[in-house]
């Protein structure tokens, strides 16, 4: 029996991608009460970080990045008000590979959450479509 494969990964934020969302996230961030770890990842102080774009092409799957308020209904029944987090779709549906813990645990490294991408993937019994 082959393992189920990954043809996406969905990745969202938790941060909503309007002006006030972005400036509320701003906010919050500097003030000390929260963060997103994703963010950390993808983004550096003022732009998305090519490292990451770079970490990335190695998975062979497209990695789609989503604010809390772009979810379309699927992502949003999986997610809830849980975000950020890291899904991966496969023809079963959506799965959840990554949650903020595991985000958390990446620090700012696009290399440490491909390595845990991998390790999670392998540990469910899914492959990726590369």
């Amino acid at each position: 029996m082959s393992a189920t494969t990954v043809t996406e990964l969905i990745g969202v934020y938790d941060a909503n991608g309007s002006l006030r969302g972005e400036l509320a996230y701003a906010l919050r961030k500097v003030t000390g009460r929260g963060h997103c770890p994703l963010c950390d990842i993808t983004h550096g102080s003022r732009r998305r970080r090519p490292e990451f774009d770079a970490a990335c092409s190695d998975l062979g799957v497209p990695f789609r990045l989503l604010h809390r308020d772009e979810r379309p209904p699927e992502v949003l029944a999986i997610t809830g008000d849980r975000t950020p987090m890291v899904l991966g779709r496969t023809s079963e549906g959506l799965t959840i590979l990554l949650g903020s813990e595991q985000l958390d645990a990446c620090g700012p490294s696009p290399d440490a959450l491909v390595d845990a991408l991998h390790h999670t993937i392998a540990a469910l019994g899914l492959r990726l479509a590369a």
